[in-house]
């Protein structure tokens, strides 16, 4: 096991997984989990709501909340699980910042499979119109950033699996219960 707590960030375009993933990741390791869509402030949420894509002065101080409930969590010795979009590489700078040993999964898929999931959903603040500007903005992780990039047209148990296998911050923190449950 590592000398400092596991952190990894479940990033991608909206529709990709990431709540899904993130969430199943951290209960299948018991890490702690943060849904990033909780930090947003209301005016972000009501901008979303209206169709109106964020820019980087709106996601300035939703990226400085999350960096911060990480930099806490990681304080108090937790391992984190973040679901959060970091779309964009400076986005992922300041995470980075707070823990440079942390991992960026990144979920990619094509934006038809992506639509196809949205069209089956309701978000609360999120409308489907918004896709296009999420796959405009998005940067994908460089070779200068520590990232796995998982393709979501696998099954959610099959992605965890895959993680808690091959990225060593997770190696022997599956629960009991998952590996029963992997039986």
């Amino acid at each position: 096991m590592t000398a400092h707590p596991p952190c990894a960030i479940v990033m991608g375009v909206s529709g990709s997984g990431k709540s899904t993933i993130g969430a199943a990741l951290a209960q299948a390791t018991g890490l702690t989990f943060i849904e990033g869509d909780d930090v947003h402030p209301e005016d972000n949420k009501a901008k979303m709501a209206a169709g109106v894509p964020l820019g980087d002065d709106d996601r300035a101080p939703w990226i400085a909340d999350l960096a911060a409930l990480i930099r806490a969590e990681l304080a108090a010795g937790h391992g984190v699980v973040v679901a959060c979009s970091a779309l964009r590489h400076h986005y992922r700078d300041q995470f980075t910042a707070e823990a440079p040993e942390l991992v960026f999964i990144h979920l990619s898929g094509p934006l038809d499979l992506i639509a196809s999931r949205q069209a089956g959903r309701d978000h609360e603040y999120m409308p489907k119109s918004l896709l296009a500007s999420q796959f405009a903005t998005l940067e994908p992780p460089g070779e200068d950033e520590r990232h796995v990039e998982i393709d979501v047209s696998q099954t959610p148990d099959t992605i965890v699996r895959h993680l808690i296998s091959t990225l060593p911050e997770f190696a022997g923190l599956a629960t009991k219960e998952t590996e029963t449950h992997r039986r």
